[in-house]
Parts: structure tokens; sequence; C-alpha cells
């Protein structure tokens, strides 16, 4: 499944780059994830997920490879979990809109397996264009905060002291966009089956 989003980070690109450089903040702002160890260029983490009363949990691991002349970061992450597995192949392209805003242009590679494949198209769409703008969100919020990480940080294998967040519910993630659709579209149908009455009740 193919899917493209964007966010925009008020932010100059070289600082927006900075920040999408460090896998450990790009874990931090991503919801419902945690690293727990990297080893090279690979990063091993969890990402947590609530589908109702369904829990979801996947293991895997994430590999960056960022091409800093065409400010482009390729992310291919994988993982297993209790409720199927999931792959995604994600390319970030920066846009410089103006000397302190950055445009994050994101297309995405997706494949699920197992009960969340059974969301269907329009949920994971919507899902992912909600996480697409949290993760902007978090990314902002945290450009003022110092570096996780200096860059020798990554030359070794090491265990990572990340806390655990709160799964991801997905159900409410999604809800919250649909929502946001429905309610215009039930105000216009109430206005009409009013109209409908005022108009029988006329004649």
């Amino acid at each position: 499944m193919e899917l493209s989003d964007s966010f925009t980070v008020a932010c100059p690109i070289d600082e927006t780059w900075a920040l999408l450089s460090e896998p450990e903040r790009v874990a931090r702002c991503f919801p419902g994830a945690h690293l727990t160890e990297v080893v090279g260029d690979d990063h091993h983490g969890v990402v947590n997920v609530r589908l109702g009363v369904l829990a979801a949990r996947f293991t895997g691991q994430v590999r960056f490879e960022p091409d800093l002349d065409r400010h482009r970061i390729i992310v291919k992450a994988g993982g297993d979990g209790n409720q199927g597995r999931a792959e995604a192949h994600i390319t970030a392209r920066l846009e410089a809109l103006s000397d302190d805003q950055t445009q994050v242009n994101v297309d995405a590679d997706l494949q699920l397996e197992g009960r969340l494949a059974q969301l269907g198209r329009g949920i994971i769409t919507e899902v992912s264009s909600a996480l697409t703008a949290q993760f902007g969100d978090n990314l902002a919020a945290s450009s003022t905060a110092e570096r996780v990480l200096g860059p020798d940080a990554f030359a070794h294998p090491r265990s990572v002291a990340m806390p655990e967040p709160d799964a991801l519910d997905l159900l409410d993630t999604a809800r919250r966009p649909i929502m946001k659709r429905l309610v215009p579209l039930a105000g216009l149908v109430t206005l009409v089956v009013w109209l409908l009455r005022d108009r029988r009740s006329g004649r």
C-alpha cells in the first residue's frame, strides 16, 4: 500500500535535517514507539498499538539511510508481533519553504499482515495522515530541546535508555479525522431534513 503525506516544521532546512538525522529523537516523536538497542546502522525497537480491546506489540528493526546532498532520508523498517507483521519503506524529502520553514514530504510503501491488515485502506490512510501530523508537531516541539545524542554515539553497539510510551490507539487516531469529516456532513443532512419537513408542513 502506497501512502503520501507531508508536514511543515518551523525550522531552517539544515536544522530540520539535523533533527531527522537523530534516530532516538525520531523514535520519541513517533507515537507508541521506542528504541531498545543500536547495532551499527540497525536500530532495534518496539511499537505498541491498540485496536479497541486488541493489543499488538511489534518488535523489529529500523535502518536510516540519509542522503545529505539531496536532503533525503530513506527509512526501512520491519517488525513481527502477536497480531501479524508490518514492513515499511519510507522516503522523506526536505524542501525549504523559507529561511525558517521546512516542508517534509513523505512517501511510504506499507505492507501489513494479520489483524491490522483488516482495517482497510480508508482507515489506514486516515491513521497514517493523523500520525504524520502528530509526528510533525512532536518534531517541531523537540526542535528547541538539546540534541539527544552526538554523532559519535552511533559508532558502537549499545542499549538505549528510553521509557516505553503508551500504546498507540489506532481507533482513536482514526476516529478524530473521520469525525471531522462526518460532522459537516451530519449538519448538511440535518439541514436538508429540516427543509423537507418545513416544506411539507407548509403544504
